[in-house]
């Protein structure tokens, strides 16, 4: 048995219209609701073996700020280039030519792809996975090369109205 953790960046600033895409933090929302995740995901018993992150500062400030919050080396993060323009195909590639022995794997990156991916793995109609938006497939299979449709096991973001810092 696999899951897949895709997870969609927090909330980033547009505060500095000159910084390019890729450059944009999390604004103060991302920064509170980034670790919500690491939580709910050690709450739900779905730490993962492995996280693969974008190289958007906004996408690795996520999965640091989540590993943090559920004791996850952060030394074990994996930043994957392909990740940040990829399409469904490049992220299907991605997930199939994980290590076997991974049995949780968690991918931070960005929509509309994840929501397009999710959709894809489960056959499931999801509008959009907002910012901080979580959904975990789960695979009957024991290769990630072997991983066709999935099971939606759950989709969750956070409380909407918590007051940021």
């Amino acid at each position: 048995m696999k899951v897949l953790i895709l997870v969609r960046h927090a909330k980033s600033s547009w505060a500095d219209a000159g910084l390019a895409d890729r450059d944009r933090p999390l604004n103060a929302r991302g920064k509170r609701d980034a670790p919500w995740i690491g939580d709910f995901l050690k709450r739900q018993e779905l730490v993962p073996d492995v996280i693969l992150t974008s190289p958007a500062v906004r996408a690795e400030k996520t999965a640091r700020k989540l590993a943090a919050a559920m004791g996850f080396d952060k030394r074990r993060i994996e930043v994957r280039e392909e990740i940040y323009e990829a399409g469904t195909d490049q992220l299907r590639q991605l997930v199939a030519g994980l290590d076997p022995a991974v049995s949780r794997a968690s991918l931070v990156g960005h929509n509309p792809v994840l929501t397009d991916f999710a959709n894809e793995l489960t056959g499931a109609t999801i509008d959009n996975i907002p910012t901080a938006g979580i959904v975990a497939v789960e695979f009957d299979a024991e290769d990630w090369s072997r991983a066709g449709q999935g099971r939606l096991l759950l989709f969750a973001s956070p409380p909407k109205g918590a007051p940021a810092d």
